[in-house]
């Protein structure tokens, strides 16, 4: 039986260095085959997964030896942290490893979505010619809202201050203090910030208190033509109701990478069949060829401290 079961996929260098001292099972499949995780993990010290890896009280209970667990990305709602600290398990997220891939794919995801004007291809192929159509908006000028201000907002704020852009931010657990508000304008309440901004970014966890945050009132009370994106959690934007503000005109576009329902389903994809102001993508926004090296990395890492440590 292995030491370390490996359920989604992993950088190999980073798989082939944990077998350096322990014995490991990487098995992307497993994440698919609950009942086949179960029996590699009886006898398993740590697991490493991504986000669709349910990390649940079963799941713990099967794996009476498991010391760790290590995740290949920020996101801890699909892990039951109670149940982790309450067995002893300890979690080690890739803090800080994927930042810079989700921040520019928040600036490019703005970009797209204010100047409107790449999905021609289809029309242009049947010997259209948008012009006018397609006019678009320039990026400089405008204010980008961040929802949190956490490590991955900054980021996206030194990116988009420099192309022009106003960032506004509002973030109640952020201290007032932090030298990070430097040139950003901070607001105490959501709905303070929502009416300024042209563009809107969310940066916060899949809590309770976040649960269809942007909702319908939260998206009328964004200004006519504002682009919204959600690379944080799917749950925290009501999806019917941004589908029908993308419908009735009101919002410009939207870019989600994160779904309430993942993999998305037809019937959870339908609201927003036919509209071409809106970009879908499969949770991707952190994944690139290079930070999937980088949280790789620190997870193999901080799985292999832990288990040396408990020797």
């Amino acid at each position: 039986m292995a030491d370390i079961v490996i359920s989604e996929f992993m950088d190999e260098a980073a798989v082939e260095g944990l077998r350096d001292g322990f014995s490991v099972l990487y098995d992307p499949a497993l994440v698919d085959d609950p009942e086949a995780l179960r029996t590699a993990l009886k006898a398993a010290r740590a697991l490493i997964v991504r986000n669709r890896t349910r990390v649940s009280a079963a799941l713990l209970a099967a794996a009476p030896q498991l010391e760790a667990v290590g995740r290949l990305g920020v996101g801890l709602d699909n892990i039951d942290m109670a149940a982790c600290r309450a067995g002893g398990v300890k979690v080690f997220p890739a803090t800080g490893a994927n930042d810079q891939a989700v921040a520019e794919y928040v600036i490019a995801a703005a970009l797209i979505l204010l100047r409107g004007a790449y999905h021609a291809g289809e029309a242009m192929l049947a010997g259209g010619w948008p012009r006018q159509a397609l006019m678009g908006r320039e990026a400089a000028g405008k204010t980008l809202g961040l929802i949190g201000f956490g490590g991955i907002a900054r980021q996206v704020a030194a990116r988009a201050r420099p192309l022009g852009l106003r960032v506004a931010a509002h973030d109640p657990f952020a201290s007032p203090g932090d030298p990070a508000w430097q040139g950003i304008a901070r607001h105490e309440t959501l709905e303070s910030l929502l009416p300024v901004c042209d563009a809107i970014s969310l940066h916060v966890p899949l809590t309770e208190g976040t649960r269809d945050l942007i909702d319908a009132k939260a998206l009328a009370a964004l200004r006519p033509g504002a682009v919204l994106i959600n690379t944080a959690r799917g749950g925290v934007v009501n999806e019917a109701a941004l589908a029908a503000s993308l419908r009735r005109g009101h919002l410009g576009g939207a870019a989600l990478d994160v779904f309430a329902e993942e993999p998305l389903s037809a019937a959870a994809a339908a609201p927003f069949a036919g509209l071409a102001n809106v970009i879908l993508t499969p949770h991707i926004a952190g994944v690139t060829a290079e930070s999937n090296v980088r949280v790789s990395a620190v997870t193999a890492e901080q799985v292999r401290r832990a288990l040396e440590e408990a020797r």
